[in-house]
């Protein structure tokens, strides 16, 4: 008897799925094709539920693998450029950011970085972290990936 209740028990566990679980269906790809070729092996951004999770970007031009010339002010103002493109492909705009962080080949390069960013908001600012980091895909200068929350 008892093992013919565990078996039953056991049959039907999967009923009792926690709350968090995750259904297919909660989960949205999104690849507007206007910002990265569409053959990369990752997704533009990933929407979970009111949360969507962009894919770092660097500053190529838009459908290409090429960085913008000039050099870090250059390539800033295209990474954000591209993350604005992305989130207006999807319906979204910057003021949806809540979380960006900023991977600078060269950390020195920090506030050339700062000057184009802060012209992207209106003075709400995501929360942010920004470090140095050893070879960014293409040799770029900068990688920005973020986070926003949406209704």
């Amino acid at each position: 008897m008892r093992n013919i209740l565990l078996l039953v028990a056991t049959s039907f566990s999967f009923l009792a799925l926690p709350s968090f679980a995750k259904q297919s269906d909660d989960i949205e790809y999104l690849n507007s094709g206007k910002v990265l070729p569409t053959n990369l092996p990752f997704s533009e951004a990933v929407r979970v539920d009111d949360t969507i999770y962009l894919s770092g970007q660097i500053g190529i031009k838009p459908g290409t693998l090429e960085l913008a010339p000039g050099g870090i002010e250059a390539e800033s103002r295209q990474t954000m450029e591209n993350i604005k493109m992305s989130l207006e492909a999807n319906g979204y705009s910057m003021s949806d950011l809540v979380k960006c962080s900023v991977m600078l080949a060269d950390i020195s390069e920090w506030a050339t970085f700062n000057g184009v960013y802060k012209t992207y908001f209106s003075g709400k600012y995501p929360a942010r972290s920004a470090f140095g980091a050893n070879g960014l895909a293409l040799g770029a200068k900068v990688e920005v990936e973020c986070i926003a929350a949406v209704d």
